[in-house]
């Protein structure tokens, strides 16, 4: 994934562009070339392009990794204060913590507003057992809670249902 120093980089190299079309779209107004509205068009494209790629350049894209943390997919999420994410039926109640933290600091934002003034944030870990075939069941495994004030929540909440795992499918030695 390109760093903020690679947007940068790329920024310096659109506005470069930028500013040559700029002074070709000039020409082309000077020299009454016929095509001379494109190169307003296309100048204003760079114009765009370099904004975006310097805003690239001030925030990190980067994800928070939590040694221990399992692979997991978002499954759903309200925009809001909820969301559920799935993990694999083999997880254990350790990386299941791990996997929790790094989920509820990956699907942190600014742009999420309470709903009902709870500023929580909860996130829910969950698999799917086959308890017979044809029949499917989801199995809620744990969930973190954490504010929405801050980025950074030193409470934390993360709660792993212990009995649940009791449920999960045995490996086959």
């Amino acid at each position: 994934m390109p760093s903020t120093a690679d947007f940068l980089q790329y920024t310096q190299w659109s506005g470069i562009a930028t500013l040559a079309f700029a002074v070709l779209t000039i020409l082309a107004f000077i020299l009454k070339w016929g095509f001379r509205f494109r190169l307003v068009g296309s100048t204003g494209f760079m114009i765009v392009l370099t904004a975006g790629l310097f805003s690239l350049s001030l925030v990190p894209l980067s994800r928070t990794v939590i040694p221990g943390a399992v692979k997991y997919t978002l499954v759903f999420d309200n925009g809001s204060n909820q969301a559920v994410i799935a993990t694999n039926h083999q997880i254990t109640p350790t990386e299941l913590e791990a996997t929790l933290r790094q989920a509820a600091s990956n699907l942190y934002s600014y742009g999420r507003l309470g709903a009902g003034g709870n500023n929580e944030l909860t996130i829910r870990a969950r698999t799917i057992i086959h308890p017979e075939p044809g029949i499917s069941a989801p199995v809620y495994l744990g969930e973190v809670k954490r504010t929405l004030v801050t980025r950074e929540d030193p409470q934390m909440a993360v709660e792993v249902y212990l009995d649940k795992f009791a449920q999960l499918p045995q490996p086959k030695a």
